[in-house]
Parts: C-alpha cells; sequence; structure tokens
C-alpha cells in the first residue's frame, strides 16, 4: 500500500491475504484520489465473481458508493471507479485500447502472459497528478510463471526497489506469508497444517512462497547441472538432425546428435523472430530467409541425416498449388515430415530428459545422475523453455500453448521426440571403451585398427 514504485508485486505462499490487500488498496486510493479509475483484472470474469468482487461487496460500506453488476464497476462517491476487467485471450487486451486508468491490478499475475501484461502497462496514463502504478499480486505457478519471477523476484532482494534504466521505470517485490495474515490464523489456525500436508512441491511453493518450484510445471525433470552441458566435439559418427518448427513468426532451430546407444546432444541452436520481450530478435523470416539462415548456421562439410518439419509446411496453397515444404526444396533442403503426436512426444521428451544414475561418474558421498539429452549451454532458449512451459488446463498430459513465445523451441525437440530418429549403427571397425584402462592389452580378435576411448560427460 504505501510503496512508491512503479511496479509493485505482492506474492508468494497462499493464505499471505494478497486479494484483500489489493481491495482495500483501491479503496484508500479511489477514496483518497476524487475521480480516479482503477482496474482490477483476472483471466475470466468467473474468477472475479468467485472471489474479488465477492470480498469487495462484503468490505466496501454501502456508504462510499454502490456496485454495478452489469458494467462490473464500482462507481463511488466522489466520482472514482473500480473497475473489474478480463483478459482470457491475448487478443482480449485490446478491448481496453483507448482506454486510460490511473492504476492497473493483476490479481494472480502468474495466470497472464507478459504480452498481456506489457500492453496493459500503455493503459497506464492521465491528465492529472494522480500515483500511476501497476500492483499486482500472485502465488508462485501458472503460464506466467517465469516470466513474473524473472521480472520481480530475480533481479532484486524481496523489499529492495530495483530502477530499469531502459524503461526508466522501478519495481519491487514483497514476499506474502501465511504468517503475515493474523486474521486467517486466528479464523482458521488449522489452514496452515493443511498446507504442510500437501507434496513436497505444492508445499514449498503454497506454504514457503518458493518460487524455484511451482504447481503446473510440465518438464519437473529438467535441472541445469544435469542436462546443460559446456560446448564438446561431435564425433563425426553420430548422425546430426535439424529440427525445428516455423512460422512468420518464429524461427526455433535445433542441431541434434545423437549417439549409438540414442543419447541425445542439442549443440547448435537458431531462435529468431518478431520482437518481443523475452529473448528473440526482432523480424520474422520467409521461407526463403529461413532456409538461409539454417544453411548459414550449418557449417560446410557438415553431414545432416535429415531436416524435421512439423506436418503443416506440406499443406498446399490454394493459389501457386505449393506448400512450404516445396518452397524449402526449391531453395535447397529437403524435408522429413516429422510425427506430430503431441502428448505421445511430450511423455518421450519427458523420458530422454528422465535423470538416471551415472555409472561412470559416482563417489561415496553421493549418487551422480545424467540423462539420455543434454543441451549444450549457448542454446539459451531451448534452456529457458523448456523448465518454463506448464501444463494444459484441460489436459494435464498437454503442453498449454501459452505462452506462445515459450512452445516453439519444445516442439521442435518434440517432433524429434515423437518421430524416433535412431542413431547410426556403430562402426564394425571400432571397440568402445570408456576409460583407458578398460582396452584390453591384447586386441580382442575381429576387432579393427580404430580404437577411440569416450565417456558420455566427454
Amino acid at each position: 500500500i504505501d510503496s512508491t514504485a512503479d511496479e509493485v508485486l505482492f506474492g508468494g505462499a497462499a493464505g499471505g491475504g494478497k486479494s484483500y490487500g489489493q481491495i482495500i488498496d483501491a479503496m484508500r486510493y479511489a477514496m483518497k484520489h476524487v475521480g480516479s479509475r482503477q482496474l482490477i483484472l483476472r483471466r475470466t470474469y468467473k474468477d472475479l465473481e468467485r472471489s474479488i468482487i465477492v470480498q469487495s461487496q462484503r468490505l466496501y460500506p454501502k456508504s462510499i458508493g454502490k456496485y454495478n453488476g452489469s458494467s462490473h464497476q464500482w462507481r463511488l462517491i466522489n466520482g472514482s471507479v473500480i473497475e473489474f476487467g478480463y483478459c482470457a485471450r491475448e487478443n482480449d487486451v485490446f478491448q481496453y485500447q483507448g482506454a486510460e486508468y490511473d492504476t492497473i491490478r493483476f490479481d494472480e499475475l502468474t495466470h497472464f502472459t507478459e504480452a498481456m501484461y506489457v500492453y496493459l502497462i500503455s493503459r497506464l496514463r492521465g491528465a492529472n497528478d494522480f500515483p500511476h502504478q501497476m500492483k499486482s499480486s500472485t502465488n508462485p505457478g501458472g503460464v506466467g510463471h517465469h516470466w513474473v519471477k524473472a521480472r520481480f523476484v530475480d533481479i532484486a532482494p524481496p523489499t529492495v526497489c530495483f530502477f530499469d534504466n531502459g524503461t526508466e521505470m522501478s519495481r519491487v517485490f514483497f514476499p506474502s506469508m501465511i504468517q503475515d495474515n493474523h486474521f486467517l490464523l486466528s479464523k482458521d489456525p488449522r489452514y496452515l497444517n493443511r498446507l504442510k500436508n500437501l507434496p513436497e512441491k505444492e508445499r514449498k511453493a503454497l506454504l514457503l512462497g518458493d518460487w524455484n518450484i511451482f504447481d503446473g510445471q510440465y518438464f519437473s525433470e529438467f535441472s541445469r547441472e544435469i542436462h546443460v552441458i559446456e560446448p564438446r566435439a561431435i564425433p563425426e559418427d553420430w548422425r546430426k538432425v535439424v529440427v525445428f518448427d516455423y512460422g512468420l513468426d518464429m524461427l526455433a532451430c535445433y542441431w541434434v546428435a545423437i549417439d549409438w546407444d540414442n543419447n541425445w546432444i542439442v549443440y547448435r541452436e537458431l531462435y529468431e523472430g518478431k520482437d518481443n520481450s523475452m529473448g528473440a530478435n526482432k523480424g520474422g523470416h520467409i521461407v526463403s530467409e529461413a532456409t538461409k539462415r539454417i544453411k548459414e548456421m550449418t557449417p560446410a562439410g557438415e553431414k545432416i541425416y535429415c531436416y524435421l518439419a512439423p506436418p503443416d509446411l506440406w499443406a498446399k496453397e490454394s493459389t501457386s498449388g505449393k506448400s512450404i515444404a516445396d518452397i524449402f526444396y526449391n531453395e535447397g533442403i529437403s524435408l522429413t515430415r516429422a510425427n506430430n503426436s503431441r502428448v505421445a512426444g511430450w511423455m518421450a521428451l519427458k523420458e530422454k530428459l528422465k535423470p538416471i544414475p551415472d555409472v561412470f561418474e559416482s563417489d561415496s558421498d553421493q549418487s551422480m545422475f545424467t540423462s539420455e539429452l543434454k543441451i549444450v549451454n549457448q542454446c539459451v532458449n531451448l534452456i529457458r523453455c523448456l523448465p518454463a512451459v506448464v501444463c494444459d488446463s484441460k489436459n494435464p498430459s498437454d503442453v498449454a500453448n501459452e505462452p506462445h513465445e515459450l512452445t516453439h523451441s519444445v516442439d521442435a525437440i518434440r517432433y524429434l521426440a515423437a518421430s524416433n530418429i535412431m542413431g547410426a549403427k556403430k562402426p564394425k571397425a571400432m571397440e568402445v571403451y570408456h576409460f583407458e584402462s578398460d582396452r584390453p592389452k591384447k586386441k580382442p580378435s575381429g576387432v579393427g585398427e580404430r580404437v577411440k576411448v569416450i565417456s558420455w560427460r566427454g
């Protein structure tokens, strides 16, 4: 309530009184600043009606104003307005085009995409001396967990105001803990015990407000320590596949090496598209530009087994009769149709990410883990997007399509997982040993002159 930062987030544990804080702060602001306009947002009107609208009707004295159910507005006696709105889809933000608000409030900010939030900052304006702020509250989790954490939680210690030199706006994060809500604990002391009995992941998120673990994360198997590696030389004998997701808004392309045991290394990334706040460069690519960029990124002499692409690239254009796959072919890249099975592809990818004991690296103090999928640390967008995508609310076995910007890179890797491309056969004239000490002193019968000593960790 007292913060003067341009953007404020109050979030973390469940039961901290976040929604009540929004309602009370909105009322105080409206009474103090005569004729002001505020907007309080949830993803749907049902979310509003079940929570924050009902709470406002219980808390606001009838003497200060009246709630209009048809316009979803509180109109106060001093001319101030508190409006309740929704953004179910990203395009819904345009219903506020041309509107002016002195303060905009997001209840459960992680339910929104970053594109929604950033666009609505533009609606924060007014020819008055009122403070203009974005004030949000939320729990960890949801489709927006990753960007909210990056924007508010990771940039500075809690309660320390961060000034963004690029936007010249200030941001601050205030942690929410159930222990702060004396009203709830005095009336329902056993609520704390119910949170303690949740499974570990949910307990850390909702009881402790842990932003590193959140409910709804699809690839909970992902770990930087296990899956991210330094660049390394790729043996010539391994099968190399290029896989990509393409549209005029985005080209997400990856080079993947598959060894003889069907382990993968994602070793090169091409990630370009329209300007956004999550790392893509400006400008989309028409097909000829996309093929040029892919060929530029592929060194001369590098043998590519196949170029996997989504099946929709084979759809014929009604006027020319050509498909995008035809144009790729004319530009010098022959595509292979990938299996587009979503759930089967995600499950296969989860198997590749699954941590497994590393029999070649262990000590007496702790077990070491590895996986069948490794990602070179230069593939920054895949590393960013994999842990950020969430489960679809209607089908938990599927990945949600929002935020759309996060799905391009993981879709590309899904095509490879679903298509079951196998590694090349181990050369007959090669015997592989994981350690020099494993090599027999006498050459075994039938083994050729080529002997290579390798280990998965290089």
